[in-house]
């Protein structure tokens, strides 16, 4: 009989290559594994054990537990039973040459003959893995070329949950396919068999009931009302800075095009703010709209793409409109609901039913988050974090068209549109030194000047295209050009509109240091004038306030007696402190005052997390380096902005334990010393209820940083087998959490064993790398796994809080990819609030609750 072998060993070249030789075919076993294998093309290696050999096909994505999904998976050449270990690099420029992972692993069984059943082109089996569960089938298609091609498809049964088995870590070592690509060492040893796959249980759905799925196809036509007609944007008035106090609420200005999109009758239309159907333009946005969770809608929002540093940026957009790159759609207001005209509710109720519609969301489709108050203190740490600047919009404002002043835009740098009348020929062969730019002013085009940096070759070439149609033999400007400008120049017809950087306007009114950042065809060229920044006028004390809240919550200083605050203090968010100039972090030299300006910043995003939920705080009324104590009880020394509720303890007895719901509630417990704020798993609303797990991961003193994210990643995976979406917390100190948000329907105790029962099974298989008990000295080169968190009464650190550490870390939640660059799990500091709010706006991986199965 031919070797069945002899394929596999004539592709490969055993001195060069780590992969194993094999012999002779074994005994028949039923072994199956899948390794991920990132060759010229990323695929998952689906392997069977049969007749002593492993037969294989190339999987060209993640398998899916969706029965309606059905993979390509092209046969390969058979593979030897010492290959379902192999885990490593295949040197580049041999054959498969890539990383390779094992993903999974098991058994599979099959009642009928299964070699007869290849050959007949139908399989049909049973898998017990670590990921792929219940019952599969492979089917051949009918033969094309070379190409043995079949498909891997999932059968309906109890696994089928209707999610892709998307997982990043090795289920041998832990590892991600960085970690095995850079040699690092597997210091998640396993001492699992495929004997016992599966402990882990079966993967589950999102939430979800099994026979449910997600969101029907966009396309598909849905019942409902027709999509809204366009309404005319309402626009920001340029300012030179945010406005101060309470009644503002603040976003990120994305650099990007505005756009209006209407929802109805199972479509959606996209809207230029022109008022241009620019559906085509704008991708999958329209058609991830049309599947939102309402008859119909009026949506008002920001098309952006973002930049290698993950900020929006007009540049990268214009390649991404032009090549078809990946856009993002933020969308901050909402016109009209179900038939229904919202325009004349205030901003923040039009934005709660915005951020309704949006709750189940997934990108490209995102809410634009905003803080109330702290404006200026935003527009700083933006700027510094390099975005493009700040719009400030009235809390109470109604939706009105054009500029009505309750909208306002503060920049970060000098830029606006200008109308493009000519180009200056170049003299370096390339399509033109510069363009001609004007402003419109009183019914006329005035010249400001040329932009000649900025293009690249591309740009160029396409701009210069455009010009050449638009070329006339007469100026555009008003009046008569001077000899410098005229120089050279080409004239053309005003229709393009561009959008330049510059450093400032001279003092005859032209453009200094100007940059092209790209074309505006969202704007119309008779529209273009100069923007002149107006000053802010200080905001007054809002008279429907009832009278005791404008003149100040009642405070008590540092010394616990009790004072009256004069009127609020506009950047503190109505919050009077005392001794700001105390310093609470010595090796920073940061101050009282800087810390409360933190907390600020990112109370509305923090307190998404904080509010109702029982809080222990950590206190240093004299700073970081002095005395510090934990506090959960009402002691009567807060204002009224810090609640109590009061919850009975394991003895019986009742006490006050603290929370707040608010701005002020938070920055009053700063103003009395507070650093660190520390969270229940539950809200007051349902105390017996956990709405989070949190498996925090505490490495020992001698490991690594790269361990604990190793470690965190297989953490994640094996949670999303068990039905948990998790994101990654740094802690603001060494370690790092994984949090899984939970539909409140289990109890404590039941979530308590549960976790329980995770860290403990994760100690079990990998004794070398985990342990699931909290004595010191068994934690000696290991993570401990602390479960305890989650339990009656125990607390985590909150988002967003500062750590009383060395240093002000902050616990800040970030994306999995993320995860892979951060250096450490202090990587955010309050001494870099620009930093710690930008990942606050920035888009986020979709979290969905679900329910915790035993």
């Amino acid at each position: 009989m031919a070797d069945p072998l002899a394929t596999y060993a004539a592709k490969r070249d055993f001195a060069k290559t780590s992969e194993p030789a094999g012999g002779a075919p074994t005994a028949a076993g039923n072994l199956f594994m899948v390794q991920k294998h990132a060759a010229s093309r990323l695929h998952w290696d689906f392997r069977l054990e049969l007749n002593g050999v492993l037969l294989s096909w190339a999987v060209t994505r993640p398998p899916s537990t969706d029965p309606k999904v059905k993979r390509l998976a092209v046969r390969t050449e058979d593979h030897p039973l010492d290959y379902a270990t192999f885990e490593g690099v295949i040197p580049k420029g041999e054959y498969g040459g890539g990383t390779v992972m094992l993903w999974d692993r098991g058994t599979w069984t099959n009642e009928a003959d299964p070699a007869a059943g290849v050959a007949k082109g139908k399989l049909h089996f049973t898998l017990t893995g670590e990921r792929m569960r219940g019952e599969w089938e492979l089917i051949r298609l009918k033969p094309e070329g070379k190409a043995e091609n079949w498909l891997l498809g999932k059968i309906d049964d109890e696994f089928a949950t209707g999610v892709d088995l998307d997982f990043d870590a090795s289920v041998s070592t832990g590892r991600t396919m960085a970690a095995i690509a850079a040699g690092e060492v597997p210091l998640l040893l396993s001492s699992h068999s495929p004997e016992g796959a599966g402990r882990g249980g079966p993967p589950t759905s999102k939430g979800r009931s099994r026979g449910e799925r997600p969101t029907a196809d966009p396309s598909r036509k849905r019942e409902g009302r027709r999509p809204p007609a366009f309404r005319t944007p309402q626009l920001a008035t340029l300012v030179d800075r945010p406005p101060t106090g309470n009644d503002w609420v603040h976003e990120t200005k994305y650099d990007g095009y505005r756009a209006l999109v209407a929802v109805g009758g199972g479509g959606a239309v996209a809207y230029s703010r022109s008022g241009l159907d620019w559906t085509a333009k704008f991708g999958a946005i329209p058609g991830s709209c049309a599947a939102l969770p309402c008859g119909s809608a009026l949506i008002d929002g920001e098309i952006v793409a973002l930049d290698a540093a993950g900020k929006p940026n007009f540049s990268t957009l214009q390649a991404a409109l032009k090549d078809g790159g990946p856009l993002l759609y933020f969308a901050f207001d909402l016109l009209e609901l179900g038939g229904e005209d919202l325009s004349d509710l205030p901003l923040v109720e039009r934005k709660a039913k915005l951020a309704t519609l949006f709750a189940d969301a997934a990108p490209p489709l995102h809410y634009s988050e905003h803080v109330r108050g702290g404006g200026e203190a935003m527009f700083a740490a933006l700027c510094a974090a390099g975005y493009e600047g700040v719009v400030s919009k009235r809390a109470d404002g109604k939706a009105r068209p054009g500029r009505s002043g309750s909208w306002l835009k503060a920049k970060c740098t000098h830029r606006q549109e200008f109308v493009i009348g000519g180009w200056s020929k170049s003299d370096k062969g390339r399509g033109f030194a510069s363009l001609l730019l004007g402003v419109q002013e009183e019914g006329a085009l005035r010249y400001v000047g040329r932009v000649g940096t900025g293009f690249d070759d591309r740009t160029l070439e396409d701009l210069s295209a455009r010009l050449a149609t638009l070329k006339a033999d007469t100026s555009p400007f008003a009046g008569k050009l001077d000899a410098a400008a005229r120089r050279g120049a080409v004239f053309v017809r005003p229709d393009l509109v561009a959008e330049v950087a510059f450093a400032e306007f001279t003092a005859d009114g032209s453009v200094r240091h100007a940059s092209f950042l790209g074309l505006r065809e969202d704007k119309v060229a008779g529209e273009v004038v100069v923007e002149t920044a107006k000053p802010v006028i200080p905001a007054k004390a809002a008279t429907h306030r009832p009278k005791q809240r404008e003149m100040g919550p009642r405070l008590r200083g540092d010394d616990g007696k009790a004072e009256e605050a004069p009127a609020p203090a506009p950047d503190r968010r109505g919050v009077r402190v005392t001794s700001p100039e105390r310093v609470v972090f010595p090796e920073l030299g940061l101050t009282k005052g800087a810390l409360v300006d933190y907390y600020a910043v990112v109370a509305d995003v923090m307190l998404r997390e904080l509010a109702g939920r029982p809080i222990s705080l950590v206190r240093c009324p004299q700073g970081r380096s002095k005395t510090c104590f934990f506090q959960k009880h009402n002691s009567g020394m807060f204002s009224d902005d810090v609640h109590h509720v009061d919850i009975a303890e394991s003895d019986g007895k009742t006490e006050p334990y603290l929370f707040v719901d608010n701005a002020a509630g938070l920055l009053n417990c700063v103003q009395m010393g507070t650093i660190e704020f520390h969270g229940w798993g539950s809200r007051v609303a349902d105390i017996e209820r956990p709405d989070r797990l949190v498996i925090d991961l505490d490495p020992d003193e001698g490991l690594d940083f790269t361990v604990v994210k190793t470690a965190a990643v297989l953490v994640r995976d094996r949670l999303k087998a068990r039905g948990l979406a998790s994101f990654p917390l740094l802690t603001g100190g060494k370690g790092v959490h994984i949090v899984a948000p939970l539909v409140p329907s289990a109890e404590w105790p039941a979530v308590k064993a549960w976790a329980r029962g995770f860290a403990e099974a994760l100690e079990a298989e990998m004794p070398a790398a985990f342990v699931a008990t909290m004595s010191k000295a068994k934690r000696k080169g290991r993570i401990f796994v602390d479960w305890l968190r989650n339990q009656r009464g125990a607390t985590a650190v909150l988002p967003y809080s500062v750590r009383a550490r060395d240093g002000a870390g902050v616990a800040v939640p970030i994306t999995w990819k993320q995860l892979t660059d951060t250096a450490a799990g202090n990587a955010f500091t309050a001494a870099d609030p620009a930093a710690v709010l930008a990942q606050a706006m920035r888009p986020t991986e979709k979290i969905e609750a679900a329910k915790l199965v035993p």
